[in-house]
This record gives C-alpha cells, structure tokens and sequence, in this order.
C-alpha cells in the first residue's frame, strides 16, 4: 500500500514532466489530515511530493514549464466501492443486523456526479502546487443514514422500543487508526477560488531535495522488506502521523 500510493505517485509525476503533460491532478482523501492510519500518511506523503515538484519548477523560474501539479482533498463518495451505502444494503438484504463502528461517527459525502465534476473543473483553477478542498457540505451522521436507509427498504428497525422490529443495529466498536470524524484542513483557514464549492489550503510541504532523500530511505526499507525502517520515513515525512 505505501509503495502504491507513494512510489507510483513518484513515477506519475516524473512520466507526465518528461511528456510535458499540461496538468497531474492527485485524487487526495480527507484521511490526508492528521492521519490516523497508514493510507492516509501514505495520502499525505503523495500530496507532499506534488507540492515539491511543483515548488522545484516555481524555483526555477520557468513558471510556463508543465505540468501545473494540484491535487484535490474529499471525503467519502455514496455509492462508490469504499462507501458504506453498498454495505448497509447488503447487510438490509439480508436481514440485518447492520453493523456500525461507533454511534457519535460522522463522514462527509457527496454523490459521484457532484466529485466528478468539482474534481474536473479544479483543473483549471491550478497554479501549480494547489491543495484544493471541495465543500461536501454538513457531516452526516451515520446512525442517522443506516436508520435513513433501512425506512426507504420499507422495514422496521429493531430497537428496544420496538423489539418486533427487522433490522437491528450493532456498534462493533473503533477500529484501529479509525476516527470518529473527518477533517479537510491540517492547519489554518481556507481560501476561497473563483467557484463557490472548491476552496484552496496552504500546507506545508518538505522542499524537493530533501525529500528525494527520504524517498532513496523509503526505497531501501521497502525493498528490504524492513517495516520499521519504512514507517520511520513514513513519519519523518508527514510527522502529524505516529506510527505507535
């Protein structure tokens, strides 16, 4: 997983400069923010080795150099295959019961129509090394949509004020590096663009000498197989996750 989100981000950028390609836009996550588990570091780190390479073309005063490096941070999409929409239907198919990690956990969402088409129409408000965020809105409860979901199926859900019910919720607890909420923003405020739902951040970021440092490190833990020696570079290079 770090080696795909990081190592092939690596390659995409170098590829798209060779082909002087006029945009690389990064799909980012919300779990980019003060990450809490190991794809969402790698998130960051992706993130982070846009911003150098867009900074090293800005340094070099060749600002009509290609391409123009963004990337776009979101929370999650309904319907999509990482969505909790196909699971609670599958789980309602067949009978229940419909498992949730916590009561108080709330995520951000936007349909695939909406992501698609701010996704796209960032592009051309890049200026190189942007971090766009899009607006997703009020956080949704999740009890709210498994109750939501489990009213349109046309059952009861089962509780203990209606014991007679169909379809019961059970909370199986956090899992490891899980929050209970997203974030978009790691530090400061937002700046808005030109369109109303798309917002820019300033993160910092690691210059691109020293972090093709850290990617020689990253190479060697990982073709090592050295756990360790990878998630202490992991660390070093987005420090707002603890690997313990």
């Amino acid at each position: 997983g770090i080696s795909n989100n990081i190592l092939s981000t690596l390659a995409v950028c170098e590829a798209a400069k060779l082909a002087n390609c006029d945009y690389v836009l990064l799909i980012s996550s919300d779990k980019a923010v003060r990450p809490t588990n190991i794809m969402g570091a790698s998130k960051r780190f992706s993130e982070i080795i846009l911003q150098a390479y867009s900074d090293k073309l800005k340094k070099e005063n060749n600002f009509n150099n290609k391409p123009l490096y963004s990337m776009v941070r979101f929370g999650n999409v309904l319907a999509s295959s990482g969505s909790v929409v196909p699971l609670f239907k599958s789980q309602i198919d067949k009978g229940g019961p419909i498992t949730i990690t916590d009561k108080d956990i709330t995520r951000f969402f936007m349909t695939i129509t909406e992501a698609v088409q701010l996704v796209m129409q960032s592009v051309p408000l890049s200026k190189g090394g942007d971090v766009f965020l899009l607006d997703m809105g009020e956080p949704v409860r999740i009890i709210d949509l498994a109750k939501q979901m489990i009213n349109l199926a046309g059952v009861e859900l089962k509780d203990e004020s209606n014991t007679n019910g169909d379809i019961e919720i059970v909370y199986t607890g956090l899992r490891k590096g899980e929050k209970l909420y997203e974030e978009l923003l790691i530090s400061g405020e937002c700046i808005s663009t030109q369109h109303p739902r798309i917002f820019k951040a300033n993160e910092k970021f690691i210059p691109y000498e020293d972090l093709l440092v850290q990617i020689d490190n990253l190479k060697l833990g990982l073709n090592s197989f050295d756990l360790e020696k990878t998630l202490d570079v992991l660390q070093k290079v987005v420090p707002e996750w603890k690997k313990n």
